[in-house]
């Protein structure tokens, strides 16, 4: 039986995690977790149900870590997430939770020679060589033009050789530092590692914010009939987005952690790509059409910090690597997502502070 840690167990794709490998009785799943994010507490009744040992702990305290081990598996999700975390001039939290906590989980899965998944993120690309390539907008979205003006990219998305250099957010600089410091250890320890830059991965059980899950976001607001805002770029809703099914995640780390030999050393964008795409205009229509719900929807020229018009993840390293593909297009996604919503919207309504729920 392998002992499998999940850091971040508690959160969305932890969760998801640690209940689908928990099935398996060759797994021993531990979730580990300090219940930090909002509505993370309503996911410890899902591992209870499936079996799952949960620890309450934080990532940043090494010692407390390391009460979890002996691991054959650590699948580091801890994390803040939010691409707005630090712009208050409050750094610490995300500095500490998402590169020390990073290292403290390296120093674990290096003393017990086990297998490191570490879940990175496309922030890793710079907001500014991002918002430089040429777009061409058509009637409900960006989109990428074939050519331009920075390796990397094209009408397929963002590549893995597309250019480092620039800022990128506190939560995408700290994840890049987290890669290299995985990197280091894969070299120096011939630690078994992974690393998923993932792009926006969604799903039941995600407790989507304006910063962070955003599709998710935009169905609760329908759901629960709460005003929205198209933010910068003209308020046109035009920006786009690929989007993963936290399933199909959860499918690619399964394979990963079974050849976990095969999967040694590689680095690689995971998403849903340009056919798993949506901007928010395309999405309100299909919140519009899974909820019966028209909400108000205001336009602001006003632009968030780090914000990008167009980020599509093109996974062709991937897909040469892997016969993984994902499964489920956008409007499963949602689907899924509101399903979810009808059977706990209660609870989720008084986790996220929601005071009435749809009629």
């Amino acid at each position: 039986m392998s002992r499998v840690l999940v850091t971040g167990g508690a959160g969305f794709i932890g969760a998801s995690i640690c209940v689908a490998l928990a099935v398996d009785a060759e797994h021993e799943v531990i979730a580990f977790d300090n219940l930090h994010r909002r509505g993370s507490e309503l996911n410890l009744a899902r591992l209870r149900r499936g079996e799952v040992r949960f620890v309450d702990g934080d990532v940043r305290d090494r010692e407390a870590l390391g009460e979890a081990g002996p691991v054959d598996v650590l699948i580091e999700c801890s994390a803040e997430p939010s691409a707005l975390a630090g712009m208050s001039g409050d750094t610490a939290y995300s500095f500490e939770t998402n590169l020390v906590g990073a290292y403290n989980c390296l120093e674990l899965a290096r003393r017990h020679d086990g297998q490191l998944i570490f879940l990175s993120t496309s922030r890793v690309y710079p907001y500014g060589a991002l918002n430089s390539l040429e777009i061409e907008p058509t009637e409900t979205r960006f989109e990428l033009s074939d050519q331009q003006p920075l390796p990397g990219a094209s009408s397929r998305g963002i590549s893995e050789s597309f250019p480092l250099q620039g800022p990128r957010t506190l939560y995408g600089a700290t994840k890049l530092a987290a890669e290299l410091l995985v990197a280091e250890y894969a070299a120096n320890f011939e630690l078994a590692a992974v690393i998923n830059r993932c792009g926006v991965i969604a799903g039941p059980w995600q407790m989507g914010r304006v910063d962070q899950g955003v599709f998710t976001y935009w169905l609760l607001h329908h759901h629960f009939r709460r005003p929205l805002t198209y933010l910068g770029y003209g308020g046109s809703g035009r920006q786009v987005r690929d989007l993963l099914h936290v399933d199909d995640l959860v499918a690619l780390i399964v394979d990963q952690i079974s050849e976990p030999e095969r999967w040694r050393g590689f680095t690689g964008n995971v998403g849903g790509g340009r056919e798993c795409s949506l901007s928010l205009r395309e999405t309100t229509e299909l919140c519009r059409e899974l909820t019966g719900n028209q909400v108000e929807i205001a336009a602001s020229d006003e632009s968030r910090p780090g914000d990008v018009a167009v980020y599509i993840s093109d996974c062709a390293h991937l897909e040469r690597f892997s016969r993984w593909r994902p499964s489920r297009g956008p409007a499963e996604i949602l689907a899924d997502t509101h399903a979810w919503l009808v059977a706990e919207g209660g609870e989720v309504a008084t986790s996220l502070g929601f005071d009435e729920t749809p009629r």
